[in-house]
């Protein structure tokens, strides 16, 4: 059975799509600030965080700290999050097949585009035996002028990749990711996994998910089509 592409290109999320990092990303962030006086429930974690660049939160950490991260804090909590990542990221279930699957269908046209650092994408996908699907192909949003929820980093990978991002398709996970995606004008996908650090599908279609799925094992049917 020959399959063809839906979409012009792919452009995948990083953290929570790619791979199962948002826990322990949390767990640092979250003793970082009760070290400044900011006890928040793992839950209440995520949901203020998860999905955006923890240098635009420097005013509410500032309204219920008192203190004003800088560049030496952010440094710090990089540091502790990338020892906390090497020691124990995992890829989510299913997703390196997946991907490999689509870059037969989809040579050359698939982009990794994340609110992340560099360096933390790119130790990421390295870790979990993606960085050659994805390489010369990586996409940072604080490398550009803003990052999520704003579309520039999908904006970017399009325009990288040579492609109308009204035709390309988005897979993202969280609220915010849905609205860059969107905001870029492309079709995006929600990944909804039962789990405790991903959002239910009522929610991402609230966001303006085009539509959701829960397995990695189902995307290459989303995005491809059988070739007549």
């Amino acid at each position: 059975m020959e399959l063809k592409p839906k979409y012009s290109a792919v452009l995948f999320d990083c953290d929570g799509v790619l791979v199962d990092s948002e826990n322990i990303t949390n767990t640092v962030l979250r003793g970082m600030l009760h070290d400044l006086g900011w006890q928040l429930s793992r839950e209440e974690c995520l949901s203020r965080f998860v999905g955006k660049m923890l240098r635009d939160q420097a005013d509410v950490i500032e309204e219920h700290t008192g203190f004003r991260i800088d560049a030496e804090w952010l440094t710090e909590f990089r540091r502790r999050r990338n020892v906390a990542l090497e020691a124990s990221l995992e890829a989510i279930p299913g997703v390196a097949e997946a991907v490999r699957a689509l870059d037969a269908v989809y040579p050359g046209l698939l982009a990794c585009a994340s609110s992340a650092d560099r360096p933390k994408i790119d130790m990421q996908l390295k870790k979990i035996g993606l960085f050659d699907v994805f390489e010369g192909r990586i996409f940072s949003g604080m490398e550009l002028p803003k990052s999520k929820p704003a579309p520039d980093v999908y904006l970017a990978a399009a325009r990288a990749l040579g492609v109308d991002p009204a035709e390309a398709a988005v897979i993202e996970d969280s609220p915010t990711g849905v609205i860059a995606g969107r905001a870029a004008g492309s079709h995006v996908l929600g990944f909804c996994p039962d789990s405790p650090v991903h959002q239910s599908p009522e929610t991402l279609m609230a966001a303006g998910a085009d539509e959701t799925f829960d397995a990695m094992g189902q995307l290459l049917g989303l995005l491809t089509v059988q070739a007549s």
